[in-house]
């Protein structure tokens, strides 16, 4: 008898295991954050002596982060952007001016509402980090630009739509965009749109239109395009302001690459022309990409990988 019990015991024990077992939950692995990014530092250098066909000796740095955060969970999708770049030339003869001088800062959460398809709202701040001047950034020039002169911040409501990883477009037909103007020597009638001698800022409503598209040209050759569009409903709104970046990326290995960039801008308010700034460097960077959270995007970041 005291065999049978046993021998029932243990069978049910096994039994009720098993149960447990087969009946617990799976544990969802799958990450809320992403964090992919690029860390720059560009360097160049040209030296003369007794050259016939002249040219002055100069060297240069260019350094720079590229950030992309991302936290995706259920329907919620909240991307995050941080751009940061400065570099300088120093020219024997001339001094030293900058090449590159870009803070931009940006966010966007969206809520799902269908297919790739959500409900949104974010915000967005671009100036620099040094003072700009009329001749080429020579200090003893009229000053032109500065920290914050001009700085734009935008805050607005509209939808994302965002199939995949290599593509992601923002329209905000609600949208704030204040023009800052920080520096006293800048502050005067007609810079950057403002109205008033002494006037800080400048406040306009409209639309702006915002997307990012990522293309594989080939292995280890990238190019991310970015471009913006914003209309101002309260003062001439035929008076689009348009942006355009691309950054061709093309990269030797691990730590070495080659960065092409190209910055279009037209802005009424800065100068009636169109604004263009190119770079070209060669030196370090070091890519991360600590893994997407949807198994099904994972294809669509591969060019990404290192």
């Amino acid at each position: 008898m005291k065999k049978i019990l046993l021998s029932f015991s243990i069978s049910l024990g096994a039994f009720l295991f098993a149960q447990e077992k087969s009946e617990a939950p799976a544990i969802d692995t799958t990450k809320a954050w992403s964090i992919q990014g690029q860390n720059t530092l560009m360097l160049n250098q040209a030296a003369f002596s007794n050259w016939v066909g002249g040219g002055a000796n100069n060297v240069g740095w260019l350094a720079g982060v590229n950030y992309n955060l991302t936290y995706e969970k259920g329907k919620d999708l909240w991307e995050n952007i941080i751009i940061l770049g400065y570099g300088q030339n120093n020219t024997k003869g001339v001094g030293t001016r900058k090449t590159q001088d870009v803070i931009n800062l940006s966010t966007n959460y969206g809520r799902e509402f269908a297919k790739h398809w959500y409900i949104s709202a974010g915000a967005s701040l671009q100036t620099q980090f040094a003072a700009g001047y009329e001749d080429g950034n020579n200090p003893e020039a009229a000053k032109i630009s500065n920290f914050m002169a001009p700085g734009y911040l935008n805050l607005g409501a509209g939808v994302t739509y965002r199939p995949n990883d290599n593509f992601t477009m923002t329209l905000r037909p609600a949208n704030a965009r204040w023009t800052f103007v920080l520096d006293d020597d800048l502050q005067y009638a007609g810079t950057y749109g403002l109205k008033n001698d002494g006037d800080s800022s400048l406040f306009q409503f409209g639309f702006l239109g915002t997307a990012i598209y990522k293309v594989k040209i080939m292995e280890n050759i990238n190019l991310i395009n970015t471009g913006s569009v914003f209309s101002n409903y309260l003062d001439h709104p035929e008076r689009l302001v348009l942006s355009y970046s691309g950054v061709l990326n093309m990269k030797i290995n691990k730590f070495i690459s080659t960065n092409v960039t190209l910055d279009l801008l037209y802005d009424h308010n800065q100068i009636q022309k169109t604004q263009l700034k190119q770079t070209l460097g060669v030196g370090f960077a070091y890519n991360f990409d600590n893994g997407r959270k949807r198994s099904e995007n994972k294809e669509n970041q591969s060019w990404l990988k290192k």
